[in-house]
């Protein structure tokens, strides 16, 4: 299918920018809370390392014979990006992270990653189950992303554009009730597919503009900006990977 492959570009080309904005901004604002990778010993090769590797699967998944290697790379990155977001998890400040807000967020790319690798599975019956995993997986972080957004809504709804009829409240709020309405279609797998594609438009949406005006204006965050616009297209594109499995 023709959106498999766009959804693959926009994750393999997500993946490799925030892959090298990370090599080249070593700092807070652009890891985030894969800063915590720093407190390993040897932290600097750990994380370039990790951030090579996702660069290397990002370029894989874009070609049909190295997507299945690449996909697997891919997972293991996610995977560790999600492990390392642990102790942001217990040294939290916030309700949020408490709940694994960043925990999810990264897992969202492992499910995106494991659902490339499904695509890729020449036994029906073992990509189906993948399929049905990287669907189920993605249920539980669009939970996570309706919390994250009622638990922190003083603070989402100033980056909806305030030229956007009929206010900011009203689509932080809409938008809210749109990842829960996702989360339950896609966990009880009643028009699971529609919900990742309208989730995937949405998320879209959330980074065209949210993230691209600000990226022009060069606002005074720019590397956090930088990072959010590349984290916002790898979570697009891990739904839209998911959401066009053949089995869901």
């Amino acid at each position: 299918m023709k959106t498999a492959f766009y959804g693959r570009v926009v994750f393999g080309a997500s993946a490799v920018l925030f892959g090298v904005i990370a090599l080249m901004w070593h700092d807070a604002d652009t890891w985030q809370s894969l800063q915590h990778l720093w407190s390993l010993p040897f932290s600097t090769i750990i994380g370039g390392c990790l951030m090579a590797a996702q660069i290397a699967g990002g370029v894989g998944v874009l070609y049909p014979r190295t997507a299945r290697l690449a996909s697997v790379v891919l997972c293991i990155v996610y995977l560790c990006f999600s492990l390392a977001c642990v102790p942001f998890i217990v040294a939290a400040t916030n309700s949020y992270e408490r709940y694994g807000g960043s925990f999810f967020l990264f897992f969202s790319l492992f499910c995106g990653a494991f659902a490339l690798y499904a695509a890729t599975e020449a036994d029906r019956r073992r990509a189906r189950w993948f399929g049905r995993l990287a669907r189920l997986g993605l249920g539980v972080c669009a939970i996570s992303f309706t919390l994250g957004q009622a638990l922190l809504l003083r603070f989402t709804t100033p980056l909806v554009p305030n030229w956007i009829p009929p206010n900011q409240m009203f689509w932080a709020i809409l938008t809210t009730i749109a990842f829960a309405l996702a989360a339950i279609a896609i966990l009880i797998n009643r028009r699971a597919r529609l919900a990742m594609r309208l989730m995937t438009v949405m998320l879209a949406f959330f980074g065209v503009l949210v993230w691209v005006p600000r990226l022009i204006s060069h606002h005074p965050q720019a590397h956090f900006n930088w990072s959010e616009f590349a984290l916002t297209f790898l979570v697009t594109g891990a739904a839209w990977t998911v959401g066009d499995l053949r089995s869901l």
